[in-house]
């Protein structure tokens, strides 16, 4: 029996939304979203064993998405690695730009927003994952769970420990007070 063909344009269409913030999560340069993204698609359509359950898509397109983030992250290190050993060999001065200040409130929503960024970043990816698709993609335990192929009850453990560690690296970073 032939395992039923799935429309990977459609399925890809369907989960983009919610792989572009796992994406985002692992590699955490908006920027380096699509790339990720266009080689979760080009190994979900060239893929050696056909997917046997279509109901399993969401799972299996999680792991491929974390897997070409690694992949993703692993060229980057080497990329950086090659361009500082070079940059080492011709070091130039840098021209000193001067900025235009925006008004007080954009800039102190912006510092905050920053240091948020920098807290996600702190957090070992699972949990800044799990926060980006709660708060960002507005999805309720029962959709997280579906997409991760985890439990509900799993859903709630991760969120509250990613909630605790959040809170933990705002409190280290001053953002917060200790006992908020």
């Amino acid at each position: 029996m032939t395992p039923p063909l799935i429309d990977w344009t459609t399925a890809l269409a369907q989960h983009n939304r919610w792989l572009r913030t796992v994406a985002l999560a692992r590699v955490g340069e908006p920027q380096a979203v699509d790339e990720v993204l266009q080689e979760v698609a080009l190994a979900a359509v060239r893929q050696a064993a056909p997917l046997a359950d279509p109901s399993k898509v969401a799972p299996w397109l999680y792991r491929l998405a974390i897997r070409q983030a690694l992949l993703y992250r692993r060229k980057c290190g080497r990329r950086r690695r090659l361009v500082d050993r070079y940059g080492e060999q011709a070091r130039s001065t840098g021209d000193e730009r001067s900025e235009v200040l925006d008004p007080l409130g954009w800039l102190l929503a912006e510092e905050r927003r920053e240091q948020v960024r920098r807290a996600l970043a702190l957090l070992v990816p699972r949990d800044a994952e799990i926060l980006l698709l709660k708060y960002t993609e507005h999805w309720n335990y029962h959709q997280i769970a579906h997409h991760l192929g985890v439990s509900h009850s799993a859903v709630e453990a991760r969120l509250h420990r990613a909630r605790r560690r959040l809170r933990e690296e705002l409190a280290a970073l001053d953002v917060i007070e200790a006992n908020a």
